[in-house]
């Protein structure tokens, strides 16, 4: 990857989050506490885990004519982020998560898309030159499928590297994966897309190597607490992550992706730039909340050097 700007394509909401012991049964009501509402959206918070994490980047979304669609569009600013490509659209609410994260930090959430349907392929012609002088496009599955689709089109007929996450977890046309360098999916986003369940090195060594057949040079499968399966060019091993206490794990998949690809686009060799994406990880779920938890690069940089000390 040649050294250069980064563009996210992708969600924005606002997350509603509550604490509670369990995860209630149907027809249960648990008690929960530590209510919170704090920005995020996969899109949102890999484009704040790159802009605080060092990279030149633009981020192509859409937020509704709301107030906290205008609150979202400065705090995304004042992340080292470009939001000239972020709109407000009429008559539309901002994206909406409702979030419940247990006792073990585990998590479950719902989404209304709001805004995020707007992100349609026409909306994407106004802002494509963004992708055309790009080194990098980042996305996941929050957006319209054929608007992803579309910006893969674009980035991949100028040699623009493509990285996709395909979260959440969906099965996925061909005519997308061909045109895909890199892709980092979790075990169920691995499983989804390959029909292999990924419980141990072996099945993910299986996966890699089917997402490899439809013409992905890179995949990255995301482990949890125990790193990631890389492989390249068919050969596999695992990158291991670093061991933290989690408090909540929203948003850790986002901040691994954020600051990956601007490790990358600094040259660094992917085993270095996998690590300093497990750095950031490992520091997001130790704080609550999505884009609250993301570090910034100083942040990240401290922690390497403490274990490295």
């Amino acid at each position: 990857m040649k050294t250069g700007k980064l563009v996210v394509l992708g969600s924005i909401n606002a997350d509603h989050i509550l604490n509670i012991n369990h995860f209630p049964q149907p027809g249960e009501t648990v008690i929960g506490k530590q209510y919170t509402v704090a920005f995020g959206g996969k899109g949102a918070n890999q484009a704040v885990a790159a802009g605080r994490s060092g990279a030149d980047i633009s981020f192509i979304a859409c937020v509704g004519d709301d107030d906290i669609g205008e609150r979202v569009r400065k705090q995304l600013a004042s992340d080292r982020i470009d939001t000239q490509p972020i709109e407000a659209i009429k008559d539309s609410t901002t994206g909406v998560a409702l979030i419940f994260v247990n006792a073990e930090g585990e998590n479950v959430i719902g989404i209304d898309a709001g805004a995020n349907k707007a992100v349609t392929p026409e909306y994407l012609d106004r802002y494509k030159q963004q992708i055309i002088s790009a080194s990098a496009l980042l996305m996941q599955l929050e957006s319209p499928l054929e608007t992803v689709i579309a910006a893969a089109k674009i980035a991949k007929d100028n040699d623009t590297q493509v990285i996709l996450n395909p979260a959440p977890a969906c099965e996925l046309p061909d005519e997308l994966l061909a045109r895909v360098d890199m892709i980092t999916p979790n075990e169920t986003e691995a499983e989804k897309l390959t029909g292999i369940k990924v419980d141990n090195n072996e099945d993910a060594d299986r996966a890699a190597k089917v997402l490899h057949d439809k013409g992905i040079a890179t995949v990255i499968i995301t482990l949890g607490s125990k790193g990631v399966w890389l492989s390249q060019n068919g050969e596999g091993k695992l990158v291991a992550g670093f061991c933290v206490k989690a408090v909540d794990t929203i948003a850790a998949g986002d901040t691994f992706n954020g600051a990956l690809v601007t490790a990358l686009l600094e040259g660094k060799m992917m085993d270095c730039a996998i690590r300093f994406a497990h750095a950031a990880a490992a520091i997001a779920v130790t704080r609550p909340g999505a884009q609250p938890s993301v570090p910034w690069r100083k942040e990240i940089d401290d922690f390497l050097a403490q274990q490295e000390a």
